[in-house]
């Protein structure tokens, strides 16, 4: 059976013809920073050749295409065809669209040279429901149906395909849909369910009312954000540009290194002798060993500002500036995605002896505090979730908030910038660890916190820095 779609070739595709029967097929990989595909097509029949130059324009039914060589070249050069069309399959590069009286309604695009789009057929009675993980966004003035567990996306180009997708939410059939939506037959109905389940974006309901989706138990305890983060921040499912690619370069100019100090008090943090430290700390082996979660404290003794200055100077001062990347860098005690450094720290302090409690800024550069509030209901709404996060219900001496500068990291960094800044406080976490745990100190890294009350109590924009990690310490308790 031939297929009713009209089939072409992807649009970043272009064709090079270097004679009659010799063409140079040219197409950027996936991700798009990665150098170019060429595939050499020699000894072409003109019935070929034509056929393939109607794919990288406008397209054509299978139908029209076979037409176009057997008229050519006679039948003896389909063979040759059908293997290109293969080919042009199984390397990502075909795209199908569903037509109605002469409107088109839908095109299935290859996003990956994974995808491999060999269509699938649906049932007009088989009842069918849109996959939980399928979601549609604008992209470059189209409506774009995606999934993190396609390697397709599908541009809706008619408005009548998202009520289609609207009514996916239930269980449905494409001869009983088709008396919902005007103006769409049942088949041109079937065909659009034959491209989501080519895209595995529909799922088939059984007698019992179950798909296959719900009851795999990998993909049930996958949450949508989750996925969808995973599958786009890494290479493999998605033709997005991806890593260093300085898109903003002449647009912005990137953020400073170093934020500028957030007030006018300010308190000059102590400074340890990194020499003394060195003949003085435990081994490296042992501190690892002993390297623990703590969640209790010393109340009768809590952290001192001097315990608290030596811990931000080992685990984040700036060590030194320099030049890189159209700007400036900096070399911190922890590692960073590209030496972009996007991570801002904010301590709010519960207990310390020699410095009042409140909300502070870190300043790196200096190694000081700056204030930016002091104690009132937000900051001891921030302390105390943060207790209420370990699980203990305690209540920390001291609050650390990792934010993040976004666009430090955005502005060099496509499609993993986010991931990148994670990887940064995971780092990040485990230096501290390791800090504290030479200094006989009690930390603990947490999993959640509230990012829009941080936002509103340090006075910062939510989409340009706001909290992407907490981490509490205090003096550790008597044995």
């Amino acid at each position: 059976m031939l297929s009713p779609f009209v089939l072409s070739l992807k649009k970043t595709v272009s064709l090079v013809r270097e004679s009659s029967d010799r063409v140079v097929l040219q197409s950027p990989l996936i991700p798009l920073t990665r150098p170019r595909l060429e595939l050499n097509l020699e000894g072409l029949s003109p019935g070929v050749l034509n056929a393939i130059e109607v794919l990288t324009a406008d397209g054509g039914t299978e139908a029209s295409l076979t037409d176009l060589v057997v008229q050519t070249d006679g039948f003896s050069q389909l063979p040759k065809f059908y293997y290109y069309l293969e080919k042009f399959i199984h390397l990502g590069l075909l795209c199908y669209t569903l037509q109605a009286e002469g409107f088109s309604l839908a095109t299935l695009v290859p996003i990956s040279p994974e995808a491999n789009l060999e269509l699938k057929q649906a049932a007009k009675e088989q009842e069918y429901i849109l996959s939980r993980f399928a979601y549609i966004h604008t992209q470059q003035g189209d409506m774009v149906l995606e999934s993190p567990l396609s390697h397709a996306q599908m541009i809706l180009n008619d408005s009548r395909c998202a009520t289609l997708i609207a009514e996916l939410a239930k269980p449905q059939r494409a001869g009983e849909l088709c008396q919902k939506v005007a103006g769409i037959s049942p088949e041109t109905i079937q065909n659009f369910f034959s491209l989501l389940l080519t895209a595995n974006m529909l799922c088939e309901v059984n007698a019992e009312g179950k798909t296959s989706e719900a009851e795999n138990q990998t993909l049930v305890q996958w949450e949508f954000h989750d996925l969808l983060f995973h599958s786009r921040s890494r290479a493999g499912r998605h033709s997005n540009a991806m890593g260093k690619t300085y898109r903003f370069l002449g647009q912005f100019s990137p953020q400073p290194v170093v934020k500028p100090p957030m007030s006018n008090e300010r308190i000059d943090l102590y400074k340890p002798d990194l020499a003394q430290l060195n003949e003085e700390d435990a081994s490296f082996s042992l501190i690892l060993e002993q390297r623990q979660s703590v969640r209790s404290y010393n109340d009768e003794a809590p952290i001192t500002a001097k315990q608290l200055g030596e811990f931000l100077y080992r685990a984040a001062r700036i060590k030194n500036l320099f030049a890189k990347d159209y700007g400036e860098c900096s070399n911190r005690p922890f590692p960073s995605g590209g030496t972009r450094h996007p991570l801002e720290l904010y301590v709010a302090v519960n207990t310390c002896e020699g410095i009042p409690s409140g909300l502070y800024h870190y300043y790196p550069l200096d190694h000081q505090l700056f204030r930016i509030s002091q104690r009132n209901s937000q900051v001891e709404a921030l302390i105390e979730e943060a207790g209420l996060a370990t699980g203990k219900r305690c209540i920390p001496q001291i609050l650390i908030i990792l934010a993040a500068r976004f666009q430090r990291t955005t502005w060099a960094y496509q499609s993993m910038a986010y991931a990148t800044i994670l990887k940064d406080v995971g780092v990040l976490y485990q230096t501290m660890y390791l800090v504290a745990t030479a200094m006989n100190l009690a930390p603990c890294a947490l999993g959640e916190g509230n990012s829009d009350l941080f936002a509103s109590v340090a006075g910062t924009d939510y989409y340009a820095e706001s909290s992407v990690g907490e981490f509490i310490l205090g003096s550790k308790p008597l044995e």
